[in-house]
């Protein structure tokens, strides 16, 4: 066997060589695009084409991914991240409009939607998030800085957001790059004394304003109280003037009741039968 392969080397030696040199172009010709990724190709130092471009809603397996022809040695493949990538950045102070100093941790997530502008501008995915990331410091400062710390406790926290995000988009675009979401993670008062104050003064607040709704609530009670009560006049008004007799003795059985009801008491009470408070019980 040994003898046979040297014999056709010695026979064959440049077929051989020529068949292998053809195997080592076709491989240089042809490159693996994946799915997770776009490939621009650099054709002499200039954008010739995008390989598996980005499209909103376009089906998996149908962007243009798989393998591709190039040019050896004339043109050059730049690989570039097609996924949802991440920019954090570091826990920094930013003064709140009620100049409250407040620590803000802090992440965008972006993606390249233009891979040609991106390698004209940045050259890597890398070397964009290390632009957008003082951008994102900047507009946070910015957007904050008009903002009190109590607001980022309520819903304009997510108006505070997405203006974050229209600012470091209009930005992210100028390196072909488009920002889908910014979100604070965390935002807290410095430890020690000004973290202390603001808890007694957001508990001293939290007072005032239940004060202010019991005050409230005695108020409205006060007032259905009242309404009530001129209800239920007005009510045995008209009974007095429809028929005064019957109120008359209505009256008075209320208040025999009262008077001669108590249960449990040893009290007695001794009046003659002309007296007038029994009138109702002699009849007409």
């Amino acid at each position: 066997m040994e003898s046979y392969l040297l014999n056709l080397w010695r026979e064959q030696k440049l077929v051989l060589i020529a068949v292998a040199l053809a195997v080592l172009a076709l491989g240089s010709c042809l490159i693996v695009v994946d799915e997770t990724e776009q490939a621009v190709i650099v054709r002499l130092g200039e954008p010739n084409r995008v390989v598996n471009r980005f499209r909103p809603n376009a089906d998996f397996g149908q962007t243009g991914a798989g393998i591709v022809w190039r040019i050896p040695f004339l043109e050059q493949v730049v690989r570039i991240d097609k996924r949802v990538l991440d920019v954090d950045l570091e826990r920094q102070q930013v003064t709140s409009a009620d100049q409250r100093r407040l620590e803000v941790d802090a992440y965008a997530r972006f993606r390249v939607i233009d891979p040609v502008k991106m390698y004209e501008t940045a050259g890597t995915v890398d070397r964009v998030a290390e632009q957008l990331q003082p951008i994102l410091n900047s507009v946070l400062r910015q957007e904050l800085g008009k903002r009190t710390f109590a607001s980022l406790l309520t819903a304009e926290r997510g108006q505070a957001m997405r203006n974050i995000r229209t600012g470091l988009d209009k930005e992210a675009r100028e390196y072909g790059a488009q920002v889908i979401d910014v979100r604070i993670k965390r935002a807290d008062l410095p430890d020690g004394a000004p973290l202390e104050s603001a808890f007694t003064r957001i508990a001293t607040a939290r007072q005032q304003e239940a004060a202010t709704i019991r005050a409230g609530g005695q108020k409205n009670a006060q007032i259905i109280r009242a309404t009530a009560e001129a209800q239920a006049a007005k009510t045995y008004a008209e009974a007095f003037n429809k028929d005064p007799q019957f109120y008359d003795f209505y009256r008075a059985m209320r208040s025999y009741d009262t008077t001669f009801s108590q249960k449990g008491s040893s009290t007695s009470i001794v009046l003659s039968p002309d007296n007038e408070y029994l009138k109702q019980f002699r009849g007409k």
